[in-house]
């Protein structure tokens, strides 16, 4: 079974926690490729399991 591009953003953000830099980067490139309420899911689910580590920022990210 393939995972949604959700879930493959769920699955690289926990990868890559590590790191602040690297984490907002792949945040920012996950916004590229989902769909307004799969972002808006996204945020929820990062606020939920990384609230506590990092303090982030709205991302701004250029349309194409």
């Amino acid at each position: 079974m393939r995972k949604s591009k959700l879930e493959y953003a769920k699955t690289i953000l926990k990868k890559v926690s590590f790191d602040i830099k690297l984490f907002r980067k792949e945040l920012a490139k996950s916004y590229q490729y989902l769909m307004e309420d799969e972002i808006k899911e996204l945020m929820n689910w990062v606020e939920k399991n990384f609230g506590q580590q990092y303090c982030l920022t709205p991302i701004y990210v250029k349309n194409n």
